[in-house]
């Protein structure tokens, strides 16, 4: 099951490595300068970072692993950008039928 939310802000990259580094020390992050993989116990967290936001998609076998993941990371990424007001992570789910294409859900909603 798989999961995807949009963080809309101009420092995406930075609460991004923020996120990989702050869970570097516990798992074996992949981070370069617009992407990160996190392979958390919950399940994994990919985030792709461009100038407009930062695309986060997590991945777990259960619903309740899911939903778990998708608080745990929204929580800190949150928590990162706390200047920045930003309220709450809206999650869009896949389910087996199909895999989330963040940039295609971005022109699908007229966003480039």
């Amino acid at each position: 099951m798989q999961s995807h939310a949009r963080l809309p802000t101009d420092k995406a990259a930075r609460y991004m490595t923020q996120l990989a580094k702050h869970w570097s020390h516990k798992v074996v992050v992949s981070l370069d300068e617009t992407t990160a993989t996190i392979p958390l116990p919950l399940g994994d967290c990919r985030m792709a970072a461009d100038d407009t936001g930062l695309d986060i998609t997590v991945e777990a076998t259960s619903h309740d692993g899911l939903a778990r993941l998708e608080d745990v990371v929204a929580e800190h990424l949150l928590r990162f950008a706390f200047r920045e007001n930003l309220g709450k992570l809206a999650w869009t789910r896949a389910w087996a039928a199909g895999h989330i294409d963040p940039p295609a859900l971005r022109v699908g909603l007229g966003q480039a």
